[in-house]
């Protein structure tokens, strides 16, 4: 599977993922347990791979050169 993430795209969803998964620091109720939520954003970003993004069609990855 290739990359169909860009670098502008995966910084925010890895500060999302980890905003959302600070979550369960900072509240009190049971909707805390919903930070886990955070998991998906932060892996995609790490990885670069989205497979929502792949099912749609979409890619925010510049064109690469072709040789």
């Amino acid at each position: 599977m290739q990359r169909n993430v860009g670098t502008p795209d995966r910084i925010v969803r890895i500060l999302i993922g980890l905003l959302l998964l600070s979550l369960p620091l900072w509240l009190d109720s049971p909707w805390r347990w919903l930070g886990l939520v955070g998991l998906m954003p932060l892996l995609t970003g790490l990885a670069g791979r989205c497979p929502g993004y792949r099912l749609l069609g979409l890619n925010t990855c510049p064109m690469r050169k072709q040789e």
